[in-house]
């Protein structure tokens, strides 16, 4: 354990062997001890918050863990019209964030001409803007970028093909990875992900999504732990993947030591200090939402989720006083990430 927290530290390079003696060690206080090291170290002590507009719930996918799921009748859905969506950011600039999150599902609604219209509105914010908002054409996405996008968040989920086909339906790995890749081309600061504790996920699986995260180079990894939702068709495991989730968080930042982490709302949906504890393991981000307070428990990709009748204002706030209870401080600049080039691809296990 310490050879590999070690090399680890110094060299920011581990092999999947090693990467797996880390997922399964009982040694975490240790791992995450370190994570918090290498995070202070690199990105310092400020944690830059980013305001989450999650502005629909419609969705032409059908992933099978997921809540906002096509065949899902049971869900009340909403979309925010274009002016909302630009006043809520708004609302935002003016509660001091520099970063607005648009999230969604994947709606047809918002063609390439009225997500245009909404990111250059935005933009006269002076604030950086992240979308979420699933696959699209290369077209799409350069024409985001040209309105004024800056990053794109898309979660691979799993680079396990076989799961990955088992658990999006009609989707393909490759076609996400190509995603991924116009993405990057275009200059947006990418950001990627996996869900951890997913139904047939091994620690192996999640090793290679760690290799394949920092193979191509990611600004920011959001790592979400599983959460069931029973209007799925995916069957309830067992056991909480907090712990896990919070190792796979820290083995990120001990490999890429200067990228964004998010300390996700899934974290706290599953410990009450959820996301207080993420931050002392590596994660150097926080993504308060934003939306207004009567749609929120309708963006329902899992049950339970926390906030939801809280307002926008005393998120911001709210937030603000749990990161000064850690003795961090609220970033005041925008928080994009710089590649440093100095990444090395892991090494392929012996």
């Amino acid at each position: 354990m310490t050879s590999i927290l070690y090399k680890a530290i110094n060299i920011h390079n581990l092999n999947k062997r090693e990467i797996l003696h880390l997922l399964d060690t009982k040694e975490s206080d240790k791992l995450f001890s370190a994570a918090d090291k290498v995070r202070k170290e690199h990105v310092g002590d400020k944690v830059h918050l980013r305001a989450l507009i999650e502005f629909s719930n419609y969705c032409k996918q059908n992933c099978f863990y997921c809540g906002l799921r096509r065949d899902n009748s049971k869900i009340t859905r909403y979309r925010l019209k274009p002016q909302e969506i630009i006043s809520l950011a708004k609302n935002a600039a003016n509660y001091g964030y520099k970063t607005i999150v648009l999230q969604s599902g994947e709606d047809l609604y918002y063609t390439i001409d009225k997500m245009s219209k909404i990111i250059s509105e935005i933009k006269k914010f002076d604030v950086a803007i992240t979308l979420s908002i699933g696959e699209k054409t290369f077209e799409e996405y350069k024409a985001y970028r040209k309105a004024g996008a800056d990053r794109y968040l898309l979660r691979i989920e799993t680079t396990d093909e076989a799961l990955y086909n088992k658990l999006d339906p009609g989707m393909s790995l490759q076609n996400r990875m190509i995603c991924l890749d116009n993405i990057k081309k275009l200059g947006y600061e990418v950001g990627s992900g996996i869900i951890v504790g997913l139904p047939g996920q091994t620690l192996e699986s999640i090793a290679k999504d760690i290799i394949y995260l920092k193979s191509i180079h990611v600004d920011m990894a959001g790592i979400g732990p599983f959460i069931y939702h029973p209007n799925t068709p995916i069957e309830k495991p067992e056991g909480n993947p907090f712990e896990l989730s919070l190792k796979v968080m820290a083995i990120l930042r001990l490999l890429m030591p200067d990228i964004n982490i998010p300390a996700t709302t899934a974290m706290e949906t599953l410990n009450p200090n959820g996301r207080l504890i993420a931050l002392q393991c590596g994660a150097n981000v926080v993504m308060p939402n934003a939306t207004q307070t009567e749609y929120r428990k309708h963006y329902e990709i899992y049950p339970g989720k926390i906030c939801i009748g809280d307002s926008p204002k005393h998120c911001r706030f709210c937030i603000d006083s749990k990161i000064k209870s850690i003795n961090r401080t609220v970033a005041e600049d925008k928080g994009c990430h710089f590649r440093s080039g100095f990444y090395n691809f892991v090494q392929n296990d012996k």
